[in-house]
């Protein structure tokens, strides 16, 4: 009955009496058993859309920067399915991007997964030691808070280390390439032959 009430317009009265059973009644009919009539308070509606206002939304206080995006972010160097002869196993790479890279952003680079260094601003990667075989590359882009811009999908290459034996199969040492070559050291040259003069 209260619920009713309070959805009520504002203009129409309501009155209240007790009948004969003792219950309190709610009525809209003044002259009902000396009713007395009940003070209502004012309403609290308004349009949907008074004076065709548009809807207020509130904004976060910390919202988060949302993510620059590029255009474009690849691998230039080594290029896909490359491979790479190398008896150290180094490896140069480089990676670019469209646009160039953004202020406080940093480039890694990934071999096989893994990041090969400290995310930096220059594309030029400088890699040694990789194990002969086939490896993935694949390079992100890191904003100010270390969350990842972008990423490349990974790129395949091969890795063929030339061991110092077949580098020597290849190509013989001669003996003034002892000392000089890796892959002849001073200590597997032979002993020049000597020649003895008898009178």
């Amino acid at each position: 009955m209260v619920a009713c009430l309070i959805s009520l317009p504002a203009v129409a009265e309501v009155f209240t009496y007790i009948d004969a059973q003792g219950n309190r009644v709610f009525t809209d009919q003044p002259g009902a058993r000396n009713a007395k009539r009940v003070p209502l308070a004012t309403s609290n509606r308004m349009s949907a859309n008074p004076s065709g206002a548009a809807p207020v939304t509130s904004v976060g206080k910390n919202q988060v920067k949302p993510l620059f995006h590029y255009d474009m972010l690849r691998v230039l160097v080594p290029e896909p399915d490359a491979t790479i002869r190398s008896t150290a196993g180094e490896l140069i790479a480089s990676v670019t991007s469209e646009p160039g890279l953004q202020r406080g952003h940093r480039y890694r680079l990934l071999l096989d997964g893994q990041p090969t260094a400290e995310p930096g601003p220059s594309p030029v990667f400088a890699l040694s030691n990789i194990d002969r075989g086939s490896h993935q590359l694949s390079v992100e882009i890191l904003d100010e808070q270390g969350r990842i811009v972008e990423r490349t999908a990974n790129q395949p290459f091969h890795m063929l280390r030339i061991s110092l034996a077949q580098k020597r199969q290849a190509q013989p040492c001669v003996l003034t390439d002892y000392g000089q070559r890796p892959e002849c050291p001073l200590k597997d040259k032979p002993e020049e032959e000597k020649s003895f003069f008898w009178r």
